[in-house]
């Protein structure tokens, strides 16, 4: 069985980016594992967030190469995931691995993904995981119809998709840089 389910959530405004994951972790379609997994970290001197979706030990394998980037590139987070990306998608082992990631500072979001993907969200929220689209979703209307900052925005919309989507509770971890 595979173990699955996790909603991550980035949202950068004037102020700051915000990030949050849930907790959950779920064996199959039926069985909660863990309710307070730590999906989302600070990586680089603490100055960037990153957050991953997919299979828990791959993810540790990019949080390390991602951090090993931006330790070459001086913490250049565009440089840095764009090497990574490459790395990714060429690297016979590295492409075996099954997870995203959104990694963030205080000027960018990008998701990076396996396929040598950085896609960079035209309005600065990006969403990955089982819930990824009910958070995006609500943090857009969020964004869109309030002044709420870019914390607010996150932890409301994350509640949203934990309504919504069996693979996502609603103990969430929150990182904030401020701009």
């Amino acid at each position: 069985m595979e173990l699955r389910g996790t909603t991550i959530l980035a949202v950068k405004d004037a102020n700051g980016v915000a990030m949050a994951g849930d907790g959950q972790v779920t064996l199959g379609q039926s069985i909660v594992m863990k309710h307070q997994a730590r999906k989302v970290r600070r990586i680089y001197r603490e100055k960037v967030i990153a957050g991953f979706a997919g299979a828990t030990a791959d993810a540790f394998t990019l949080f390390e190469r991602c951090e090993a980037k931006l330790e070459e590139f001086g913490g250049n987070l565009l440089r840095a995931s764009v090497e990574m990306a490459k790395d990714w998608r060429s690297d016979k082992y590295l492409r075996k691995l099954e997870a995203m990631l959104i990694v963030a500072d205080a000027e960018y979001v990008f998701i990076i993904s396996g396929n040598g993907d950085v896609i960079e969200p035209d309005d600065n929220i990006a969403a990955i995981g089982s819930g990824g689209a009910y958070a995006l979703a609500a943090a857009r209307g969020m964004k869109r119809h309030s002044d709420m900052g870019a914390e607010d925005v996150c932890r409301n919309a994350m509640a949203i998709a934990s309504e919504i989507c069996v693979f996502t509770n609603d103990n969430l971890t929150v990182e904030t840089i401020t701009a």
